[in-house]
Order: structure tokens, then C-alpha cells, then sequence
């Protein structure tokens, strides 16, 4: 099953959920100091836990995703707690997604693994001294019908770098869910 880029698979999971939000991120909310004030553009956002953990601090958020369903709940939600969020409907899967998304104070990427050309551009829509937050699957996670390896966060992911960005923070955390990563770097 093709679980991170299956769009079917993600509406219908989105339809399916309660009318509640999930919590925020537990290595977002551990890791908030990081941030720079101003915006966040929330790259896979789902249904926006971690976009209204941001609104509620008063970030300006723009959040992405392929799901239309999801960003519909994201919408509702914003409604109810009356904030305004930026909301794009973009496959991330497919090079030069970001060709059209502005610059922003803080990138946050969370449970997924955005390819390597996605990946090089992040440094043209972040300000300087900008914040990339990038939390997910580790390369120790054990892979199954769901979780590819090719979904997988490597530490070479970031080779494409090279000297445009500091890492500030690698945290790994081990639970009965798996292994996941977190990496904090600062653009140059």
C-alpha cells in the first residue's frame, strides 16, 4: 500500500475522524523555543494539529496538502476558534511543488519525507536565520504494509544542503509506535 502518497487512502481517513483536532506534535510543542516569530509554512499539514498550535501562538500559518479533506476540517476547525490560515492544495510528491509559495519566518515538515529536489528548493522560500523543523519516521523505523522504506527519514536527506543550513538540533525518540527523528536546522 503506497500510505504516504495515497490521496484516496488520506480523504478517506480525514472524512472518517472525529470533529476533533489531534494534539499538536509532542517534538513541535517540546521544541517551540527554536522558532522564530512570525510565519510558518506547514508543509503536509493533514488536518492542521500542528497549524493551530501555531495560530493559537499567533504565527501567521500557511498550511499544505494534498488532501482537499483535510484542509476542509483544517478550515472548520480555524472557524470555530476564529483565526485565518492560508490553506493550499499541493502534491508535495511532484518537483517544483513549492515553485509558487512565498517566503517564510519557519518550515515545518512533520511525518513526511519530501524528496530530495523539494527538499534543495526549501532554502528559496525561508528567511534568513529561518527555522526548518523536519520530525517523522526515522531510518531505524521497522517498515511494514504502511510505512515504506523510501518513507523513511535519513540523516543523507540533508546532504542536498551543504552549507546553506546549521543544524541546530537532532533529537531521535524510540515509543511503542516506532522510531522517529527530529531535525532543527537554521538557514545561513
Amino acid at each position: 500500500m503506497d500510505y504516504m502518497g495515497n490521496k484516496e487512502y488520506w480523504d478517506k481517513k480525514f472524512i472518517q475522524r472525529s470533529d476533533k483536532p489531534l494534539s499538536p506534535e509532542t517534538a513541535l510543542i517540546d521544541n517551540i523555543k527554536y522558532f522564530k516569530e512570525g510565519s510558518v509554512l506547514d508543509l503536509a499539514c493533514g488536518d492542521g494539529r500542528n497549524t493551530l498550535f501555531f495560530l493559537k501562538r499567533g504565527f501567521n500559518v500557511t498550511a499544505v496538502d494534498f488532501s482537499n479533506e483535510a484542509l476542509k476540517r483544517l478550515q472548520r476547525f480555524v472557524k470555530k476558534l476564529n483565526y485565518s490560515v492560508d490553506t493550499r492544495q499541493i502534491n508535495l510528491s511532484v518537483d517544483k511543488a513549492l515553485k509558487d509559495i512565498k517566503i517564510f519566518d519557519n518550515i515545518v515538515i512533520n511525518h513526511y519525507r519530501l524528496s530530495k529536489n523539494n527538499l534543495l528548493d526549501i532554502k528559496n522560500h525561508l528567511s534568513f536565520s529561518g527555522i526548518l523543523f523536519v520530525s517523522g519516521f526515522g531510518h531505524k523505523h521497522k517498515t511494514c504494509g504502511k510505512i515504506r522504506k523510501e518513507d523513511l527519514i535519513k540523516p543523507t536527506d540533508f546532504d542536498v544542503f551543504n552549507d546553506s543550513f546549521e543544524l541546530i538540533d537532532y533529537i531521535e525518540n524510540e515509543d511503542d509506535r516506532g522510531f522517529f527523528v527530529t531535525y532543527i536546522f537554521r538557514k545561513k
